[in-house]
């Protein structure tokens, strides 16, 4: 006997009326704005009839305030897994159609659910955020919703890889959970991200504000740092979501996605030589020392707006995953700030949690010296690169291209700082402090008595270089691995990566470091 008739039909009914979402006028009006619905973005995201719907007919269970006769098709959250680049993923999708993805007790629990899911099959999470907040009608049951989610945020932490889109709304404490996450995604138009809106603000400070100001991708991106990524649209978004996703591993038991070429390139690349200008003061963009470095056009750089005197980034080196940390000297000279060591620190510890060996490009004058640099905290900020570099366990390969002075010189992975394998170009300077500075301190009195003390400082100063600065002191104090030709950076860089990827570093038992936060 067949299946009764009415069942399949009850079936289809709610399935019909769950995937109306909101309503046909709702969702018309999104795609005037040019945005996706939560149902479009999750297939846009998933590989074609791969997405398994996890509580495709749960309701919400507010009976205050009238809602008890309000229909809210999966109390609007859209959750569930499928396949991104053949590889299981689990992604939830708020739906500000549906009472505008406010989140309440029971859309808690199916992001809650899926990320335990998540947890114990090993697979990342993507959420999608657009929400208008907490369901205000059910009071605290709503913010104990939150508080469980950003309990799981961070019990997932360092196990999968977790990444946020913004791509509408996401006010007050709902912000909290994207900042929990490894990545944040922002779209240009129509999303925006506060704690306190312009209203709150002018109430509680006196201070006038626009959301222009501090809420947009583009303040986030290069003002506040908060994300790491902006996206032009929802499809851009789902497709930079997917790119990051190519350089991680499911979980932190893996590794990451290596696919290593058959036989390694050792060739010499003459192109890098012509890089490097003759002159140690010529700023060098260090961008063009990464693309002549790894795989053609893989290089997917992470905050690019953000503290620009560093660049961070995931890239292939003859198809190994790396995470490149690289000191900018065409902004701040390269200098560390505080931004640019919180940037850079934080890299770093997302490329160890995950297992991604990490190339370090170093050509830095120092930390940024000011007032406001020292008021502002540089020791204890400083102090994170210096902890991230020290207590990552994965390979850690170093070329030091030009400059190398000071604390910064230590701060960029020196071997001192458990770098496996440190390179040097000839044009290197690995010294406490540059030439110029050095010289007037050392040789004060004799500049003083000099009869040309010109003259004899640029002489003193040749002679500090040579003898002090040069890479083959270190070298000769077996601080160096090597000291090498630009044209064999690719060809060094390579076999030192396929040399250290079976790299064991036990660690003494502990909780966790503290580091200066």
């Amino acid at each position: 006997m067949a299946i009764a008739k009415e069942l399949l039909d009850e079936l289809n009914k709610r399935r019909e009326k769950a995937d109306a979402a909101g309503g046909k006028a709702k969702i018309e009006k999104r795609h005037e704005k040019g945005l996706l619905t939560a149902r479009e973005r999750l297939e846009e995201f998933f590989e074609k009839g791969t997405f398994q719907e996890f509580g495709k007919h749960a309701q919400h269970s507010c009976h205050n305030f009238g809602m008890e006769k309000k229909d809210m098709p999966y109390d609007g959250v859209v959750c569930g897994v499928g396949y991104v680049e053949g590889r299981p993923v689990a992604a939830f999708s708020q739906d500000f159609t549906v009472s505008g993805g406010a989140l309440g007790r029971i859309h808690a629990k199916k992001i809650v659910d899926l990320m335990d899911y998540a947890h114990d099959m090993g697979i990342p999470v993507v959420g999608i955020n657009d929400s208008g907040g907490a369901r205000i009608q059910e009071g605290v049951d709503s913010l104990s919703g939150y508080g469980q989610v950003f309990f799981k945020n961070v019990f997932l932490s360092g196990v999968v890889p977790q990444v946020a889109i913004i791509a509408g709304q996401c006010a007050g404490g709902a912000a909290y959970s994207p900042a929990l996450t490894d990545f944040l995604i922002m779209t240009r138009s129509n999303a925006n991200m506060f704690i306190c809106g312009p209203q709150v603000i002018k109430a509680s400070t006196g201070e006038s504000s626009t959301l222009e100001q501090f809420a947009t991708a583009d303040a986030h991106a290069s003002v506040s740092g908060n994300i790491h990524l902006i996206a032009e649209d929802d499809k851009h978004a789902l497709a930079l979501a997917t790119q990051l996703l190519s350089y991680m591993p499911s979980n932190n038991l893996q590794d990451p996605p290596h696919a290593p070429t058959e036989d390694i390139d050792l060739s010499d690349d003459e192109g890098m030589n012509d890089l490097v200008p003759e002159s140690s003061k010529t700023p060098m963009d260090v961008k063009d020392v990464i693309d002549r470095m790894v795989d053609k056009e893989s290089f997917f750089e992470i905050m690019p707006d953000f503290a620009k005197n560093i660049v961070v980034g995931f890239a292939r080196v003859q198809g190994i995953v790396v995470g490149i940390i690289a000191n900018q000297p065409t902004v701040k000279a390269g200098t560390l700030d505080i931004d640019s060591s919180d940037k850079g620190a934080r890299f770093i510890r997302t490329c160890n949690i995950y297992n991604i060996p990490i190339v370090t490009l170093v050509d830095v004058p120092g930390f940024m010296p000011g007032l406001a640099q020292e008021r502002g905290g540089i020791i204890r900020h400083g102090a994170k690169m210096l902890f991230a570099y020290a207590s990552a366990t994965v390979p850690k390969i170093t070329l030091i291209l030009r400059k190398a002075y000071g604390g910064a010189y230590l701060a960029m992975c020196s071997a001192d700082m458990g770098a496996d394998m440190v390179f040097a170009w000839p044009t290197a300077e690995i010294a406490v402090m540059g030439a110029e500075g050095a010289v007037k301190v050392l040789y004060r009195n004799e500049l003083k008595a000099a009869e040309d003390p010109k003259a004899r400082e640029a002489e003193l100063r040749d002679e500090y270089r040579h003898k002090f600065a040069s890479p083959y002191q270190a070298a000769e104090s077996a601080m160096i691995t090597d000291v090498i030709e630009p044209k064999q950076t690719r060809a060094v860089i390579s076999l030192a990566l396929r040399n250290t990827l079976s790299k064991r570093d036990t660690r003494p038992p502990k909780k966790h470091g503290n580091i200066p936060l």
